[in-house]
């Protein structure tokens, strides 16, 4: 260790340590790249059920003009004689028919032979892709009395990810990032495996739960075990490329489904490498700030020795470690006499007691919550748009790209306020477009749908960071898990958008266009936090308003490390 670098005998901090093992060598880039694997089993999840859960092309079968559901075409030539088109003209109805009048000696299928104004329901279908089966045809969800059922699907995903939210950090702080992060991977893959075996549409339901309950939990710890192994300045860096892989693995889920239609062959394609990740993601190490909080220096020591190893450098100094050991100890035990935990209860009540805390916390809540409709209501409705759905979702993905790789530049350049408010008013603008004449000319209507998602993926990247810079720093995790358990109400909405499109075509887009521009507005009270130095206490976090950007960086430093 070079004696320029090297940390004052009486402060010696961990992230000195680990600038001395190697800022980010051949170990961390190693390590980082094992832990995109459970950030791409996160997506799959994540999005699954759009394929899995997808709606079908079919209509009724007409005996007197085919003969075999399984053979007939889809779209014959006599076919408007005989079932009739609603509202979209390129699609016949799904479960109505015209009336067959009496026999006659012509066989022909002609208008004459329908009575067009008596419908009647038919209960046998010929699907517009044979290869196709979803759990619609596949547990007979068919017509728009089982649409609920269909929909439901993707809210209880949701809820699963809302248990999740509240079991990860228990189980992450008792029994470790990384063994959490082997649990969730292992049992989320295998009870999604299990799942494409289910034998009927209650079982897949409650498997689908139970999937996203452990499944969703991956990312955000394989996030923060990625983020508290390299050094400050680097964390911007690792969160874009955490954000381009999530959205690399939903273009890669669009592409699978488009080659493997069945949803039972898709699970298990998608969900074994899952499995046979388990061997390599044991290889990562335990998050060393979770070994301090647990008295664990032994473990942390042994750890940065491994590191400095694998990077090429010499082993710390003993009298550098026993004096990092010793003054983590103290800290430790101070942090158990001290009165952070005791006087967490009076700072909830302190808050209570300030009106503009208070009401930036509602406001906070409501943008999680309108970020999350948005993103999924339009990642799920992609599939509905003109066109091939499975092309549709996958530029649809791959439009939260540029985005994450600019977040670091637009967020220096324009400031957090005016980012988090221009991208939420832009999402919902190029929403509310996509209802007016424009929505007629296909190529329009996708770069509408683009436009809009790219604008929400900004507004959502932006808002982690934002969220952990306006709260006090020991109440900043409460606020966030809260402010995040609020959205998922969000993308629990989201899937049910196909029941408001039954009550009026236009209104989910409405609704994401409206519910944008509001909270983009709303967003205007937050104060701008870009080169403030982290509120550590109740009063600091109140005076931001009025608190001056720093000439410093240290503050950006911080305030990207927060969110993990």
């Amino acid at each position: 260790m070079s004696k320029s670098t090297a940390p004052a005998p009486d402060r010696v901090e961990l992230d000195d340590l680990l600038e001395e093992v190697g800022h980010f060598g051949p170990f961390q880039l190693w390590q980082c790249t094992l832990l995109l694997l459970p950030v791409i089993f996160t997506a799959f999840s994540n999005l699954c059920y759009v394929f899995t859960a997808g709606d079908v092309h079919y209509r009724c079968y007409v005996p007197e003009c085919e003969t075999g559901s399984q053979t007939a075409p889809f779209a014959p030539d006599w076919i408007r004689a005989a079932v009739p088109f609603r509202g979209n003209p390129e699609h016949p109805a799904k479960c109505d028919r015209y009336q067959v009048m009496q026999l006659s000696a012509d066989f022909a299928c002609v208008e004459s032979r329908f009575n067009q104004s008596a419908i009647e329901r038919c209960n046998e279908f010929v699907y517009a892709d044979p290869t196709e089966r979803t759990i619609v045809n596949d547990f007979n969800l068919m017509c728009d009395e089982n649409l609920w059922k269909v929909t439901l699907v993707g809210t209880v995903h949701s809820i699963g990810q809302f248990v999740s939210l509240a079991l990860s950090g228990i189980i992450s702080d008792r029994f470790g990032r990384r063994w959490t992060l082997l649990l969730c991977v292992g049992i989320g893959a295998v009870v999604a495996i299990i799942r494409s075996f289910a034998a009927s549409y209650r079982t897949f339901l409650v498997l689908e739960f139970v999937e996203a309950m452990f499944g969703s939990t991956s990312y955000t710890t394989a996030f923060i075990l990625s983020l508290e192994l390299v050094e400050p300045r680097l964390r911007v860096i690792v969160k874009s490329v955490i954000l381009v892989a999530y959205a690399v693995a939903e273009a890669i889920l669009g592409l699978l489904a488009m080659t493997f239609r069945d949803w039972r062959t898709l699970s298990i394609v998608l969900f074994v490498p899952g499995v046979l990740s388990i061997p390599l993601l044991y290889t990562t190490v335990e998050s060393v700030r979770w070994l301090l909080t647990k008295d664990r220096q032994s473990d942390v020591v042994n750890i940065l020795q491994r590191v400095a190893k694998a990077n090429g450098r010499p082993p710390l100094p003993k009298s550098t470690l026993d004096e990092f050991y010793l003054q983590q100890k103290a800290k430790l035990d101070s942090e158990r006499d001290g009165g952070p935990s005791k006087s967490f209860l009076r700072l909830v009540r302190e808050t209570c007691q300030h009106r503009r805390l208070l009401l930036r916390i509602a406001n906070c809540a409501f943008c999680w919550f309108t970020n999350a409709m948005v993103y999924y209501g339009l990642t799920l409705n992609s599939v509905t748009l003109a066109g091939d759905k499975y092309s549709n979702f996958i530029f649809i993905t791959l439009a939260e790209i540029p985005p994450s790789l600019a977040i670091n530049f637009i967020l220096n350049r324009f400031g957090r306020r005016k980012t988090q408010c221009g991208s939420l008013i832009l999402s919902g603008v190029f929403c509310l477009l996509a209802l007016t004449a424009l929505k007629d000319i296909t190529w329009l209507n996708v770069s509408l749908f683009l436009m809009s998602k790219m604008a929400i993926s900004l507004s959502f990247s932006t808002l982690y960071i934002y969220t952990a810079e306006i709260f006090p720093t020991n109440l900043r995790q409460s606020f966030i898990s809260f402010c995040s358990m609020v959205g998922r109400f969000g993308s629990m909405l989201a899937p049910q958008m196909p029941l408001l499109q039954t009550l009026w075509a236009p209104l989910p887009m409405v609704l994401f266009g409206s519910v944008a521009v509001l909270s983009g507005i709303l967003i205007l009270e937050f104060p701008e936090t870009t080169g403030v130095t982290l509120p550590n206490t109740l009063e600091e976090a109140i005076e931001l308003h009025s608190r001056r950007r720093q000439p410093s960086g240290e503050a950006e430093k911080g305030s990207y490390s927060s969110p993990g």
